[in-house]
């Protein structure tokens, strides 16, 4: 259900609100945090489409601040979306025109839930303070997304600078499966201290750059930020160790090779991550990330502004070759199939199952079989008790036949 307010104000929004909830039923009332957007009209159905998927894991109330033209009258046009157009939320879209582009914080306060935390997201372009935003300054959680600026790393450059606990940036989030595989992979023997490292990634991936200052932070090794073109994302990360490097590449975007010494090579599924599904990561959690904070704060200078070209890392033996792990991939990509196939082919076919009439005669035969050579319990008795007697009558009567024999062969002779 969607619910037009051309030129409202806050209390008619508020009051149509409370009627839809009496029409409706009580919708507003399991929400866990009010989720509040602000972004420009161009990019605000986007946003909201990927606010609602986030909502099915948190419901919440998303207010949506869509900043309209500045000149001009203002007026606050709003729309209420409800049930099936709203996912597991109920979304309030405020398009804000003239002055009241800048006064964002008044026209939401009055349509926050009470006593619920409030997460602030800017899709794209935000301030270089957030926390000192009038509407960031309200909001537990801060969460921005330097891959949407202009210049990504000169924005990861701001959010440093400015950093206050309870910021967040969506670039920091879709390294998470990243951080997890390398940190799984140093689990394992040998346990050896990583030399060096290298992370190859595109020249406008922010990403890149906050997966090289994790590592930088938290394994004191000396990190190499190696570019490809733009667009490309997360390609590579190389971990050298006396043993051996850990490779780990992602050549297509969708499925990454993972090689270590002493172990087969393995295809992993690490496709790229959706803007709704790491804003559902970011809704998890409302307090402050530690690890964040220190990557952005003290790892981005511990890897610096010096870079080098993918191709001239491989040249060099810093970076795998990404062209050689598509190969490979492929080439047990293979292999797995014609195993499963083989497989199939040569698994025995089940013995055909038989009907109840054949299993009745079976049963039947193997029971007259039974009962023709088993002795009876009375037989049995009569023959243990005739048994020392039919001993006995044979062993008298063998000396009379062996002295009877004798005499008639002495006669025989004479």
């Amino acid at each position: 259900m969607i619910v037009d307010l051309p030129s409202t104000t806050t209390v008619a929004i508020s009051k149509k609100l409370v009627a839809l909830r009496q029409d409706t039923g009580a919708m507003a009332l399991g929400r866990v945090l009010t989720l509040l957007i602000v972004v420009d009209e161009q990019d605000a159905e986007e946003a909201i489409e990927a606010a609602n998927d986030a909502s099915r894991q948190h419901p919440c109330r998303i207010i949506a601040v869509v900043i309209g033209n500045k000149r001009g009258q203002s007026r606050i046009d709003a729309q209420i979306r409800v049930g099936g157009d709203a996912g597991a939320s109920e979304v309030v879209v405020l398009r804000l025109y003239g002055a009241l582009t800048e006064h964002g914080r008044s026209v939401v306060i009055p349509l926050l839930l009470p006593d619920s935390p409030v997460v602030a997201w800017w899709p794209t372009d935000a301030p270089t303070h957030v926390a000192q935003d009038p509407i960031g300054s309200m909001a537990q959680r801060r969460i921005t997304d330097a891959a949407e600026a202009k210049n990504p790393r000169a924005a990861l450059k701001s959010r440093a600078t400015a950093y206050t606990r309870g910021d967040t940036d969506l670039a920091w989030t879709r390294v998470t499966l990243w951080r997890g595989l390398l940190a799984a992979a140093l689990d394992q023997p040998p346990f050896e201290p990583v030399t060096e490292a290298t992370v190859t990634g595109g020249s406008d991936s922010p990403s890149t750059d906050l997966l090289a200052a994790w590592l930088a932070q938290t394994l004191r090794c000396p990190v190499r930020r190696a570019r490809s073109r733009n667009g490309t994302g997360m390609v590579s990360v190389r971990l050298e160790r006396r043993s051996g490097a850990i490779d780990l590449v992602r050549p297509d975007g969708s499925i990454a090779t993972l090689s270590q010494p002493g172990q087969p090579l393995r295809r992993i599924s690490l496709a790229r991550r959706a803007t709704a599904e790491c804003l559902a990561d970011e809704l998890r959690r409302l307090d402050p990330d530690e690890i964040y904070e220190d990557t952005i704060r003290n790892g981005l200078a511990r890897v610096g502004t010096k870079t080098v070209t993918a191709s001239e890392a491989v040249r060099e033996g810093e970076a795998p070759s990404v062209k050689d792990a598509e190969r490979a991939s492929r080439r047990l990509a293979r292999s797995s199939s014609k195993a499963s196939s083989a497989q199939m082919v040569q698994a025995p076919t089940p013995a055909p199952k038989a009907d109840t009439g054949t299993v009745k005669e079976a049963a039947a035969r193997q029971l007259a079989k039974a009962k023709s050579t088993a002795i009876s319990p009375k037989a049995k008795a009569a023959k243990a008790a005739t048994a020392p007697r039919a001993a006995k009558t044979a062993k008298a009567a063998r000396p009379a036949k062996t002295a009877k024999t004798a005499k008639s062969t002495k006669a025989r002779k004479a």
